[in-house]
């Protein structure tokens, strides 16, 4: 059932390479710069080198969105995603696969009883409204500096042409992988926590994560749809909002690819945070909204008469309907999934809240009188839990998040015997393989139990204070993640 599962997220993918590969080569196959299949080649290339590589960094933040726990749940969540998507497609409209799939993961906490982030949520939302407008000050910046180039060094005509054709291919190969590095979150981004996948070695050269074979699959989906379905919507982005000439469609293409790798890179976030600057958020942006908002800027910098405000006007309104329609669809979706089909859209989980979790959640400045008349109650599910918390007390969201992370029963047991020692020994450092060794054969009935055992039995487990080490921290806390995988499935065999 994995593959049919999966299903959803490829049609998802099929869906962003059909309408986001416009935002990429749209400008360039509009302007005729550039025929449709070379554009389609280069695009579908880079996307799966982009996803595979660096694909991990925005994924994150969907996770802390909402964690869907079931293929089931994924698989519905991500169609009605890719539906959303597939309609406005339809109507030639360059939407956001990110609004989709938030909305989609927005549906599943509401019909699940999970609590939603709103931190994370804060922080996708913000850049629904930073990428344009920065993909415009990139337009305008670069713009300038063009402009002054070609006025100085008077560059003969044939010249520029081939210059220009080479830099739109050269760009939107950069577009393509920035494309694949953020937007494969969107994609199967909430497969990631149903984790379907075992890690792969590759005749012995190299190890493919679970994750990183989920999002090759997935880019192959997308880098098909941008080969069957995507010339209509490039012809919307390069000719009806605005008529680009062939330097001003380099312009948008570089603008846009540069918003989608800043809000992926890692490297660049640490960069940032080691030299004193304020981090950029490592999330799914839109691509439709950074190439429209690259499209404006230029035409603003011209003067702003040729942009087609009635064009614009119909886009911004896919990008307000597109994650309520998404959210909707995938509630009404996951409702049939459970009741008619008998599938399970989300796994089991227990909750309580022993003394051990009250006394953490003190330390966490949430208030426990409310808790103690629950101590040692169990819960079965997340909607049941989250239905009692509210009859003994008006918790806001964040208060429930924090909640159901320290209540949720996740039990460890660690069992060295039950994995191979080369298996750890390739994954982690000696000094953390010998903090682990203290852990044998011990239990644990809560994820940060096991993580504040993990960080008492060695340094090497613990995580380094100050901005320098966001990279150190992220690959520890990879490495945790593994460890947690391994002997939380060890305890359940």
């Amino acid at each position: 059932m994995v593959w049919f599962y999966l299903l959803s997220g490829l049609f998802l993918g099929w869906s962003l390479g059909a309408n986001n590969a416009a935002n990429i080569f749209g400008t360039a196959v509009g302007t005729r710069m550039v025929k449709f299949k070379v554009a389609a080649l280069v695009t579908g290339v880079f996307v799966i080198l982009g996803a595979v590589i660096s694909g991990a960094g925005a994924s994150d933040t969907l996770g802390d969105l909402g964690a869907v726990n079931a293929l089931a749940g994924s698989f519905t969540l991500a169609l009605a995603a890719a539906l959303t998507v597939t309609w406005m497609t339809r109507l030639k409209l360059p939407v956001s696969t990110s609004q989709a799939i938030v909305g989609g993961i927005i549906g599943w906490n509401l019909f699940t009883g999970s609590p939603t982030d709103f931190t994370s949520l804060t922080k996708i939302v913000s850049t629904w409204v930073a990428s344009p407008i920065l993909a415009a000050i990139f337009a305008i910046i670069i713009y300038q500096i063009v402009k002054f180039f070609i006025n100085k060094t008077r560059i003969h005509v044939l010249e520029l042409d081939i210059i220009t054709r080479f830099s739109l291919i050269l760009v939107g190969a950069f577009g393509a992988y920035s494309l694949g590095a953020n937007n494969i979150a969107n994609v199967m981004g909430v497969f990631v926590p149903a984790a379907p996948f075992k890690n792969l070695n590759v005749g012995g050269w190299f190890t493919m994560s679970g994750t990183q074979q989920l999002f090759l699959v997935g880019a192959i989906a997308i880098a098909v749809g941008i080969y069957t379905y995507s010339y209509r919507v490039m012809l919307t982005v390069g000719n009806e909002l605005y008529k680009l000439t062939p330097i001003t469609a380099l312009i948008a293409v570089l603008s846009e690819s540069l918003v989608l790798f800043i809000f992926a890179s890692q490297r660049l976030e640490a960069w940032l945070i080691a030299h004193g600057l304020p981090p950029i958020p490592l999330v799914p942006v839109s691509s439709s909204q950074a190439v429209i908002g690259a499209v404006i800027g230029i035409g603003l910098i011209k003067g702003g008469k040729g942009i087609n405000y009635a064009v614009l006007g119909k886009i911004a309104s896919g990008w307000i309907t597109t994650p309520i329609v998404a959210g909707i669809i995938s509630f009404i979706m996951l409702f049939f999934m459970q009741n008619v089909f008998e599938r399970e859209v989300v796994h089991a989980t227990d909750y309580d809240l022993s003394q051990v979790v009250i006394e953490r959640l003190a330390q966490e400045k949430i208030p426990v009188i409310p808790l103690e008349k629950l101590e040692n109650k169990n819960f079965h599910s997340a909607s049941q839990f989250r239905q009692t918390l509210l009859r003994y007390h008006d918790w806001d969201e964040n208060q429930l998040n924090i909640i159901f992370k320290f209540a949720k029963k996740d039990s460890f047991f660690v069992d060295l015997s039950q994995v191979p020692e080369k298996v750890l020994k390739d994954n982690l450092s000696d000094e953390q393989y010998a903090g682990l060794k203290k852990l044998n054969g011990r239990a644990f009935g809560y994820k940060w139990q096991f993580n504040n055992a993990l960080e008492k039995a060695n340094a090497a487990w613990q995580p380094l204070p100050g901005r320098n080490a966001l990279l150190y921290n992220d690959d520890l806390q990879k490495k945790k993640m593994f460890v947690y995988r391994i002997f939380k499935v060890s305890r359940q065999k």
